[in-house]
């Protein structure tokens, strides 16, 4: 059986029926934008200001996303530059009225720290 990692997930939320296709899989878009959003805002309070999405370097579907389902996103530092920060991030679900805890996706998205006008700056 999976654990759920022991650190607060970046963030968490429920897979809605809007989210789904007519088989009740949720799209892999919609997770991916609920990765971009949990990654950011980590990679954002950690070089504390503005980040942009760069790249998604690596995007992997492990298992099914369901309707009803509660996903959290876990993230960590893979490697910071100048003014990048990569980030890992994992997807556990805990399925609807279960106990029953998987991961399902992983990726890692790169962010580049920016100022008030939009220019790269040091992290």
């Amino acid at each position: 059986m999976s654990f759920i990692p022991d650190s607060i997930p970046a963030t968490r939320t429920i897979a809605m029926p809007a989210d789904a296709n007519p088989d009740g899989d949720i799209f892999g878009g919609w997770i991916m934008s609920q990765m971009d959003i949990a990654s950011g805002n980590f990679a954002a309070h950690y070089v504390k200001g503005r980040v942009v999405t760069v790249a998604v370097d690596a995007m992997t579907f492990l298992k099914p996303i369901y309707v009803g389902d509660d996903v959290s996103c876990y993230c960590d530092i893979a490697k910071q530059g100048n003014t990048s920060i990569a980030i890992d991030v994992t997807v556990w679900v805990r399925r609807h009225h279960s106990e029953k805890v998987l991961k399902v996706t992983q990726g890692r998205f790169t962010f580049v720290a920016i100022d008030q006008d939009g220019q790269s700056r040091k992290i």
